[in-house]
């Protein structure tokens, strides 16, 4: 294997989904979305020029990121010829393949793309929505559960790029587990 990398760059200036709507249909935005082959990064802030910048919530969801595993694991799972979802319709901000980002929530990390280091401190899962089901294929967001992305803040600035992508982390990596469900453990005894 390659070793990591980043395979897309996600940003767009609004909302297109309000993902509390059941309907795809209903709240969808006219916001367009592109695919830079690089983004700067502010600490604290977010992506400049993407809809969540400036808006550090308690979620820690200035930047969302998705493993390209993960949608394969999906494809598999539906029954979908291999390569016929595209990971960019996720609208996660950073599309990467060899990071088992499950591995990084609640804790921080790094990612240099040639610029130097960004590092980030990681919350939780970002969940999947109805919007999945619209923009993927139906199915998707109960496919996606336990392995939707994973929500960062940036905590120092700099520059993102799409390619060979270098992480430094204290936490065990095993690429080969990138497109795994992790399930969240039970509150209840």
């Amino acid at each position: 294997m390659a070793g990591p990398q980043v395979v897309a760059l996600v940003v767009s200036p609004g909302h297109n989904y309000w993902f509390h709507s059941p309907d795809p249909s209903v709240g969808v935005g006219p916001h367009p979305t592109v695919y830079p082959d690089h983004v700067d990064l502010v600490a604290g802030q977010g992506i400049r020029g993407d809809r969540f910048y400036g808006k550090v919530s308690r979620l820690a969801s200035a930047v969302s990121f998705f493993a390209a595993e993960a949608l394969e694991a999906v494809e598999d799972e539906l029954g979908l010829a291999s390569g016929s979802l595209d990971p960019r319709l996720t609208r996660r901000n950073v599309i990467v393949r060899g990071i088992d980002l499950n591995t990084l929530r609640h804790n921080t990390f790094s990612l240099d793309t040639g610029d130097g280091p960004v590092q980030f401190e990681a919350a939780g899962e970002t969940s999947p929505c109805a919007w999945m089901d619209d923009q993927l294929a139906p199915g998707a967001r109960d496919a996606l559960r336990g392995r939707g992305g994973l929500r960062a803040n940036p905590t120092t600035s700099g520059v993102l790029r799409v390619g060979p992508a270098r992480l430094v982390t204290d936490v065990e990596q095993d690429p080969a587990r990138a497109g795994d469900r992790v399930r969240r453990r039970s509150r209840l005894p």
